[in-house]
């Protein structure tokens, strides 16, 4: 199986372009929470893959890491797991900040879809309620 990750560096930008469409005012005229919206949906399937990516980045560096440092320990006379942890989480800084980011920028564009959903609804009772729309 061939798999195929997207560089540390291409997680960062697009990530950041999706945090960016996220924080984005948008009024709550239907038309434009739709636009939004559609434009939202995929950056979330997106960000999915991408974080599916980092934690790829960050497994594949603990991996080596855990080795190397369980190696020098092994010479230098032992510590603790929890040290060796530690030294680990460490050396794996820039790609947990990556799953971190990741995580966080999925999570947010589900929320801001919900938010959506939410507002259409309100549209769409607001029109029932007040006899522009059949029941």
């Amino acid at each position: 199986m061939e798999l195929h990750i997207t560089p540390k560096e291409q997680i960062l930008r697009e990530l950041e372009v999706i945090q960016a469409c996220e924080e984005e005012t948008i009024s709550e005229e239907v038309s434009k929470v739709i636009e939004y919206g559609q434009t939202l949906a995929p950056y979330i399937s997106r960000s999915g893959k991408l974080l599916a990516d980092a934690k790829h980045h960050l497994n594949t560096r603990m991996k080596e890491d855990t080795f190397d440092a369980l190696r020098k320990t092994a010479k230098q006379g032992g510590a603790t797991a929890k040290a060796i942890n530690a030294i680990v989480d460490s050396l794996c800084a820039e790609e947990r900040y990556l799953v971190d980011f990741a995580e966080r920028v999925n999570r947010c564009g589900v929320h801001r879809l919900d938010w959506c959903r939410t507002l259409i609804s309100k549209a769409k009772e607001d029109m029932r309620l007040s006899g522009m729309q059949p029941t």
